[in-house]
């Protein structure tokens, strides 16, 4: 479980987070949705302690942050488009994400195998396709079976069958009781996914619960038109 508290964040006067309170539990897939500048990857980078927050406190299965950088060990992360060193392959990027581990053998190597990287796994990463890219990425997410995925824009750039062996793998990591974090602007993904919904704005927490409480308070069959409904009823 995490758990966020009256968190703060300022970038000179510009500020991003507003005290904010959440709780993300585990064994769920949550997403985080909102417009641009609402405060979702502050939160996000805060979480991987990229960005230090000024106040407040975020607590991982009961750990404090507070610059302890052991927690990172649970968080599986996977950034809307990776950047690899372009002059190694995607096979030496594997080994060396693989050796940073101190020789951890227990890998997950099931994408891999379903996503076919071996027979991309000799090419120079700056000869691979963005989605052949994003594969490689979505690997190096779920390989030391984190306890925390943290999916930023998770299908982006995939084919349609990729995206599918990707949700598939998603859905079970968190039957097996992993607690997941998406963003995406890809609303019917989401709806098909998500258990709970976090709608950010302004760096506040204006709505959370489930995506069938969404759509009902905001009398829509759609998530993507529930979300369209909240925007316009706070931007006037």
């Amino acid at each position: 479980m995490i758990v966020i508290r009256d968190l703060h964040k300022k970038f000179g006067r510009l500020k991003v987070l507003n005290g904010l309170n959440l709780t993300l539990e585990q064994g769920k897939i949550s997403a985080i949705i909102g417009p641009n500048g609402s405060g979702k990857t502050t939160l996000i980078k805060c979480l991987l302690g990229l960005v230090k927050a000024d106040q407040g406190s975020i607590t991982v299965s009961g750990q404090s942050l507070n610059g302890d950088w052991a927690y990172k060990k649970m968080i599986g992360y996977m950034p809307q488009w990776a950047h690899f060193p372009e002059n190694l392959t995607a096979r030496e990027i594997i080994s060396m994400i693989k050796d940073l581990r101190n020789g951890e053998k227990n890998w997950d190597e099931e994408l891999y195998h379903s996503f076919n990287l071996g027979r991309e796994a000799h090419k120079k990463i700056r000869t691979l396709s963005g989605g052949t890219k994003q594969k490689v990425g979505a690997y190096l997410a779920f390989l030391f079976h984190p306890q925390i995925l943290v999916l930023d824009e998770p299908t982006a750039g995939l084919d349609p069958m990729a995206s599918s062996l990707l949700k598939d793998k998603i859905m079970k990591e968190k039957a097996a009781g992993k607690t997941v974090i998406i963003t995406s602007h890809i609303m019917s993904e989401l709806q098909e996914m998500a258990e709970q919904i976090i709608f950010l704005l302004d760096g506040e927490v204006k709505f959370q619960g489930s995506v069938q409480n969404m759509m009902a308070d905001n009398k829509a069959e759609k998530l993507e038109r529930a979300v369209a409904a909240m925007m316009g009823r706070y931007s006037s």
